[in-house]
Order: structure tokens, then sequence, then C-alpha cells
């Protein structure tokens, strides 16, 4: 396997590992699980920026072509969703981590739908799976599918490319207001002892 590929592969599986991690948080019913899968998120993205960010800087100021330089000329697309990330993602995971820490002193209790909401936000979980599928044009490329301009490959791959982002995008925004609801009067469990902490408090409101 081309060192280039594995370079690449390494990146897209942090990345992937980051997506499946963000998408399951809203159905954590519990504070402290919460809590402890909000830290393996901010860890996960946090090492998949380093990992991205090294790769092309590496790339850019070495100029040769070395296998970090082959999977850098790969990860521009993969550049604009991971600064989502480092801006939007991470601010909000944080916070939320902190929110969750003031619940979490017994190993059962709720995690409140305000949590929970905030967890399903679409710029904690769209931003990490946008990324991970922004490495996929390079992996295929770096496989050796040719999905340069003028090939009937780049126009589908666009094209199922933009509709994944969208679906993501809906599904992700529909959960978050279906849990927002139930935070309202009357149509959830109230939410009692909401913690009097500013970051604990913040965290229900990003």
């Amino acid at each position: 396997m081309d060192g280039h590929l594995i370079v690449l592969l390494s990146i897209a599986a942090v990345w992937l590992a980051a997506g499946v991690v963000a998408d399951g948080l809203p159905r954590l019913d519990r504070a402290r699980a919460l809590r402890r899968r909000t830290g393996w998120l901010l860890a996960l993205s946090v090492a998949g920026l380093a990992l991205t960010a090294t790769v092309l800087v590496a790339g850019t100021v070495s100029g040769g072509d070395t296998p970090v330089d082959r999977a850098a000329g790969q990860l521009p697309l993969v550049a604009v969703p991971a600064l989502a990330v480092a801006v939007c993602t991470v601010r909000r995971v944080r916070r939320l981590r902190a929110g969750a820490g003031a619940f979490a002193a017994a190993p059962e209790t709720p995690a409140p739908y305000g949590l929970r909401a905030a967890a399903g936000h679409p710029l904690v979980g769209l931003p990490v799976q946008v990324t991970a599928l922004a490495t996929v044009p390079g992996l295929l490329t770096a496989a050796g599918l040719d999905l340069g301009a003028g090939n009937g490959v780049t126009g589908v791959a666009l094209t199922v490319g933009g509709l994944a982002v969208l679906a993501i995008g809906v599904r992700h925004g529909l959960r978050h207001n279906r849990l927002t609801e139930r935070t309202l009067p009357g149509t959830g469990p109230a939410l009692v002892g909401l913690p009097a902490s500013p970051a604990a408090a913040g965290s229900l409101h990003v």
C-alpha cells in the first residue's frame, strides 16, 4: 500500500470515528455517559485537526514528492469543513462537556433534554461528518480512481457528495428541533436542578 494512502486512511479513520461519536451524542440519556462521550469527541476532533494541519503544513513546506506531500495534495477539500470544526464544533463540545459535568455526580443522573438538544445541534455533528465525507475523494484518487476534470465520474461524485451533505444537515436539523421541543413547558419532562454555574448553564443555549 502506498505511503500517502496510509496517511490519508489514518486521517479519514480519525474523522470517521469522530463523526460516529458525534452522531450518537443526542441519544445518550445519562449525564455521565454524555460527559464521557463529549470527551471522546473533543479528543478525536483535536486529533483530526492536528493530523490534517500537520500534513498540509508539511506538504506546503516540503514541496517534494514524499508520501506526506502527495497526501497533502488530496487534503484541500478537507481543510474547509475542518476549519468549521475548529471554529464551531470544538467550542460547542467543550461547553457541552462542562454542562454535562454539572449533572454527572451520580452515574444514573438523567441528561436533561436541554443538554441533549445542545448535543444534537447541527454545528456539533455536521462539520465533523462533512469533514469525514470530504476525505473520500482524496482516498479514491490515492487508490487510483481518476476524478479529474472532464471525467464523467466527477459530476456523479459531486452530486452524490452534495446530496449526502444536504441529507446529513436535514437530519441533524430535524433531530435538534425535536429535542428542543421537549424542553418547552408541557411538552416533556421538566428540567429540574439546572446548573447554576455559567459554564453549565451556557451549554444549554449553544
